[in-house]
């Protein structure tokens, strides 16, 4: 959320009306991991966010950890521990040689290798036509059939590390890593709960359209981060938002916020559904958290940041993750409550998995928008919707046919496949121990649970916005509804930032 812009009429606009929802209904089990037990028991779902990091950058050494449950893929489906991360080796002296690779500008390779810096810079290539160059550099158009992953760093050279008099042998930083030593307090939760393998980011780009598919199951066109500020009122998704189907079924929710609340895209600063972080940890302690939570940190707006989009320190960030863990480990809710941790896009940094199909039917849109043809409520016509200029551009620079309003051509990217893996845990007492899914989800995911466990009517049916959180699996194998199997799980504390963590200002 780097480019976030605060200030102006948003922060004190009157709230906005809530636009008519189309609703459909999704009969339970389609495209559902089934669980042991009842959703039912669950009675709290909280949301942390984090930013711009891949499965492979944070979790690609995971299998390899000393002393650690897991073991390295090729996975099959049912080996919960598996995990399909790098393809490394430890050499004699205990380091890790790994052999996923990317070619250089110059024509040599450059291995996975463990990042030294806690805080990468600058910042590292993410953007729509980016991020289909890093899936296929040769050809951006067309990653949906071949995804060999190979630009990585020729388009960070190319973008934002290019090579000045040569280079070390750890610039290229998109192919950097972390392990247990870097990241403790993240590889025990790894370690002691459920994560997912599969897990994607929702659009083959930046922060703004993946986190609208986080509260709206679609971007509605958009492609770029520098139209998350809204127009006066919000934006408003023909669709609607998880927030008014929430609202409508009278289901009670709370984004917490350390500088910038994440729903501020669809919602007016002024809410009752706002408060400052600081009060988590209060309504954490008193037992009174409410059904569902986004738990934002600060974005770096007043000079503080622990939100681990680079350059910030990622241990700042951790640091912040384990209080916001700890705080619900160890209150009254921690018996019927998820915590989901997932970062919003890969931020630029290597994944070795090709982005998948999304699971939305097989439309090529999950609710009939194309890529820069951005339609909300105020515009519902194709091109039409508030603040679309630089998404506009972005299409274009991927499909030569594009216009804002005709008719999308069949052969430029859609949104009909996934971004690259990111981080996903699920910390619970009702959390599988020492389980690796294999469930293909993304973050509808999170809204297609929520929407089974808050707001499904009667026994079989649940609302949803899009075809994305409709088809999106519930990635309920991860639990243990019958028990809780993590209830006396021990939650470490993580170390706090330092000013000596290396690459660190």
């Amino acid at each position: 959320m780097a480019s976030l812009l605060l200030g102006g009429s948003v922060w004190f606009r009157p709230r906005w009306t809530i636009p008519v929802v189309t609703i459909g209904l999704l009969v339970l089990g389609i495209a559902s991991a089934r669980a042991d037990g009842n959703l039912d028991r669950v009675k709290h779902v909280i949301i942390v966010m984090q930013e711009n990091h891949s499965f492979d950058n944070y979790f690609g050494a995971l299998a390899y950890a000393p002393g650690g449950p897991y073991h390295a893929g090729p996975c099959k489906d049912n080996d919960h521990a598996c995990v399909d991360g790098l393809s490394c080796t430890r050499d004699g002296a205990g380091n890790l040689r790994c052999f996923n690779t990317n070619q250089d500008d110059d024509g040599s390779t450059v291995a996975a290798f463990h990042e030294p810096n806690y805080c990468v810079k600058p910042d590292l290539n993410h953007e729509w036509p980016g991020s289909h160059m890093e899936a296929n550099y040769a050809n951006p158009r067309n990653t949906l059939a071949a995804s060999p992953n190979d630009g990585f760093v020729r388009v960070n050279d190319a973008t934002e590390q290019p090579d000045v008099l040569g280079e070390t042998a750890t610039e290229d930083e998109t192919m950097g890593f972390y392990t247990q030593e870097d990241l403790p307090f993240y590889y025990a939760l790894a370690e002691t709960f459920a994560i997912n393998d599969r897990y994607f980011s929702p659009v083959l780009g930046p922060t703004f359209p993946n986190r609208a598919y986080a509260l709206a199951a679609t971007s509605f066109g958009h492609l770029n981060t520098f139209e998350e500020f809204p127009p006066p009122g919000g934006y408003k998704p023909i669709t609607g938002t998880i927030l008014d189907l929430l609202d409508q079924g009278g289901v009670f929710w709370v984004n917490y916020f350390a500088d910038a609340p994440s729903t501020f895209s669809f919602r007016a600063f002024l809410s009752e559904h706002l408060r400052p972080i600081n009060q988590f940890f209060a309504d954490a302690a008193a037992g009174q958290l409410p059904p569902v939570s986004f738990v934002d940190p600060a974005f770096g707006f007043g000079g503080v940041e622990f939100d681990e989009h680079p350059p910030s320190n990622v241990r700042a960030g951790q640091f912040f993750v384990s209080n916001v863990v700890q705080a619900v480990r160890n209150s009254p809710n921690w018996k019927d409550s998820i915590v989901f941790i997932t970062y919003d896009e890969h931020g630029g940094a290597y994944d070795h998995v090709r982005p998948p199909r999304a699971r939305q039917g097989s439309a090529r849109t999950p609710d009939g928008i194309f890529p820069g043809q951005c339609a909300d409520a105020t515009g519902p016509l194709p091109g039409a919707g508030a603040n679309c200029t630089v998404s506009q551009l972005d299409a274009l620079s991927l499909c030569p046919g594009f216009t804002p309003t005709g008719p999308y051509p069949a052969d430029c990217p859609a949104f009909d496949q996934y971004g690259f893996r990111v981080p996903f845990i699920a910390v619970s007492p009702f959390a599988k121990s020492q389980y690796v899914s294999h469930t293909v989800g993304d973050h509808t995911s999170m809204l297609a649970l929520i929407e089974k466990r808050f707001l499904r009517n009667g026994a079989d049916e649940r609302p949803h916005l899009t075809a994305r959180d409709l088809h999106a699996s519930t990635l309920e194998d991860m639990f243990d509804f019958h028990g809780a199997p993590s209830l006396n799980a021990l939650v470490p504390t993580a170390p706090p930032p330092s000013a000596t963590d290396p690459g660190c200002p």
